[in-house]
């Protein structure tokens, strides 16, 4: 029978693909212009508005000195993070992820998909040209440097998922393949390209609609796929070991601290009523990735979260930035 032996989560935010004077520098330029603010109520908002409500020290917590320590910081949580992975040994690893019109339009989005074909692809680096930015840049290490890239998927195993999803009436994407110059996207190229260190594990992408309304699952229905996955997991008859991992979030593109230990909390303690009472109103633009964790810890319940790191990183005075959070759960025995 296959096992979930381990769990883990992580950010993959633009912010981990930057070096550190962008960090230092570039934020302060790029986010007066993000158009997919909501404040802490989940109101629609903008940079204007967060600069002149954010506290009077704002301006002391991003500077240089304080965005290298929480850069410094991230590395090192990568690092272990691609240790733990490596450590657990798996045959297969689940990755949930979001994507953000990378695989889908607006004009078809569906709230969940699996994709079951024999391998998925990550595109080649676009050469620079004159006249680019540092975050063309950063996107393009996302992507393979050379030449496209065909990873392997635990097909088999991702087929099956879907019927028996669709048996337990949720209601499945089911994807085979891509399109010409379709790639996987970017919650599956980082955990691809920048923590695993065996690249050729095979893995099941699950492909979650968190950010473009109006069909964006709720924190309930997200519990209760991830419950769904943990018991069939445990009912594939090979034997294999499972891991499963939460590409994305958590709170972006405004920190909030207090929803960020909302979840970690709830997720430590297993507490699957208080993951699933979310307020939906919270989750949106990059916190709605959110819901990738919440899908992972109902998975988890029966793993014990062994390692957590989280860094509020802040990144200019209105206090926009993205809360970065990396864990690992392991098997309780």
């Amino acid at each position: 029978m296959a096992r979930l032996v381990a769990a883990f989560g992580s950010s993959h935010s633009i912010m981990l693909v930057s070096q550190r004077e962008d960090w230092q520098h570039g934020f302060r330029v790029i986010d007066t212009k993000n158009a997919h603010y909501y404040d802490k109520q989940g109101r629609k908002t903008d940079y204007e508005a967060l600069l002149a409500s954010a506290p009077a020290d704002a301006e002391a917590m991003v500077t240089a000195e304080k965005m290298g320590e929480r850069y410094d910081a991230t590395v090192a949580a990568m690092e272990q993070l691609s240790q733990r992975i490596e450590a657990a040994r798996l045959d297969v690893l689940v990755i949930v992820g979001d994507d953000q019109t990378e695989l889908f339009r607006t004009s078809n989005t569906p709230a969940f998909a699996i994709y079951y074909g024999k391998t998925i692809r990550n595109t080649a680096r676009e050469p620079a040209a004159a006249g680019d930015n540092w975050v063309k840049s950063a996107r393009m290490l996302r992507h393979e440097p050379e030449v496209d890239r065909d990873y392997p998927v635990q097909s088999d195993l991702a087929e099956w998922l879907i019927r028996q999803l669709c048996d337990r009436d949720f209601d499945i994407t089911a994807m085979d393949g891509l399109e010409p110059g379709q790639f996987e996207g970017h919650a599956f190229q980082f955990v691809h390209r920048r923590l695993l260190r065996e690249p050729m594990l095979p893995v099941v992408p699950v492909i979650v609609n968190t950010f473009d309304p109006p069909n964006q699952p709720t924190p309930r229905r997200c519990v209760a796929l991830g419950a769904a996955l943990r018991d069939l997991i445990a009912a594939w008859p090979q034997d294999l070991r499972v891991g499963v991992i939460a590409s994305g979030g958590l709170s972006h593109f405004v920190v909030d601290e207090a929803l960020d230990q909302q979840v970690i909390r709830a997720i430590r303690d297993k507490d699957s009523a208080a993951m699933a009472a979310l307020d939906p109103r919270l989750l949106q633009a990059g916190s709605s990735e959110i819901r990738n964790w919440l899908i992972v810890g109902e998975m988890a319940r029966d793993l014990d979260l062994a390692w957590i790191e989280y860094v509020p990183a802040y990144r200019t005075p209105a206090l926009t930035g993205t809360g970065l959070a990396f864990a690992a759960w392991q098997t309780l025995d």
